[in-house]
């Protein structure tokens, strides 16, 4: 999401006004999400908030690809309609289209219609398949690229973060030595954030505490 990785702000920083939202509720948020109820929504149930299961992992990486040059409110408002378009992000399912599923993608005028993120969908399922097979789940892979703490080039800064980071470069590389595409630095570090492997809520939003909260009772799975 463009504006998660191009505003996330360091966690050791202190907030400053123009980085919270009091919403309609009295209750306090980061900036990001304004007034749209499915925005605000997003916000609070699932950003942040530690996420294990694999299909909605893969489903993240996905759309986090569907997303590059776009909004992220514009695929969340689309999200249905790749989940019917895409067997509900089910990789055993997904790496077995074929080419008039890819024919049958392009027609879909719900879902964004690029042949190369189609086909990188397809061949990412097909990814996923193999490494959960060699490690266990795509959990215990992806969630072995938590950080132990604050990165370096996150720390000691009052303002925005970079897009990207030493591990987001690092989990993009290796995601690519294992077949996948679409999943750039700064896609990779939106997908850290939104799932949970970082906690970039501003300080001072209520959810900051909510995301530290469930992943320390988060029972992470390990590699095989």
């Amino acid at each position: 999401m463009a504006s998660e990785t191009d505003r996330s702000l360091d966690p050791l920083a202190v907030a400053q006004p123009e980085w919270l939202r009091e919403g309609d509720d009295g209750r306090v948020r980061c900036w990001w999400c304004g007034d749209a109820d499915d925005y605000v929504a997003y916000h609070d149930d699932e950003w942040g908030r530690p996420t294990l299961d694999d299909t909605r992992l893969f489903e993240k990486i996905c759309l986090e690809g569907f997303q590059s040059g776009l909004s992220w409110l514009t695929i969340l408002r689309k999200r249905d309609n790749f989940r019917a378009a895409f067997a509900d992000f089910d990789t055993e399912k997904v790496a077995r289209f074929d080419e008039s599923d890819i024919e049958r993608l392009l027609d879909d005028a719900g879902i964004v219609r690029h042949r190369g993120k189609i086909e990188a969908t397809i061949n990412n399922a097909a990814c996923a398949n193999e490494m959960i097979a060699e490690f266990g789940s795509l959990a215990a892979w992806l969630w072995s690229w938590k950080p132990d703490g604050v990165e370096p080039d996150l720390a000691g800064g009052d303002g925005p973060a970079p897009a990207s980071t030493a591990t987001s470069k690092a989990l993009s590389t290796a995601l690519k030595k294992q077949g996948w595409k679409f999943f750039g630095p700064t896609t990779a570090y939106a997908f850290m954030q939104a799932m949970g492997l970082v906690n970039d809520h501003v300080v001072g939003c209520e959810w900051r505490e909510i995301c530290n909260d469930e992943l320390a009772q988060a029972k992470v799975p390990t590699l095989k």
